[in-house]
């Protein structure tokens, strides 16, 4: 499977699925089930992949101020989210996690408290997998590294927030007034 049957399977689980993170999840567990074996290896590569280029310092800020908090599972389970929102907002996020503060699900979360996770995107090969086949997903031999975290900042920083990602600080670090 390449990068762009990955996603282009993702858009597929998203149709119909009425923008409910969850939803596409088990879209494409049902769509993934229906092809070879050997795809649904080649799917978890590929999340595997879209996951570790996802796990930045600035998208974690991010999904602590989005969610009003990110523990590292939070934090997966938001690229779960994030995931499901298809290539085109993945990929703007990982470049510009600020640019998140644009999407009217987000603006709107910012006054309802609505948290944005789905740890059910992150299972999709393994389900998939053992629907198709009956058995589990064979172990990756060669797991794909992840970036050092090492410059963290404080995500409970006002300033430092404010800095970092503007656009999200005038939604969530001081929420507008309904």
């Amino acid at each position: 499977m390449r990068t762009d049957d990955f996603w282009q399977l993702i858009d597929q689980a998203r149709a119909g699925a009425g923008g409910e993170a969850h939803a596409v999840a088990a879209r494409a567990v049902a769509l993934l089930a229906e092809r070879e074996p050997e795809e649904i290896v080649g799917y978890a590569h590929h999340q595997q992949r879209v996951l570790a280029a996802s796990y930045r310092v600035d998208l974690w800020g991010a999904a602590y101020l989005i969610n009003g908090g990110a523990s590292d599972d939070g934090f997966e389970y938001f690229r779960g989210w994030l995931m499901a929102q298809g290539r085109p907002v993945f990929a703007r996020a990982v470049a510009d996690p600020d640019s998140l503060a644009e999407l009217p699900q987000v603006r709107a979360a910012a006054l309802s408290g609505e948290e944005f996770e789905c740890e059910e995107m992150l299972a999709v090969p393994w389900e998939a997998y053992r629907k198709a086949t009956a058995a589990e997903l064979p172990a990756d031999r060669a797991p794909v590294p992840v970036p050092d975290l090492n410059d963290f900042w404080d995500f409970d920083d006002e300033g430092e927030v404010t800095r970092r990602l503007p656009r999200l600080a005038a939604l969530f670090a001081a929420p507008p007034q309904e």
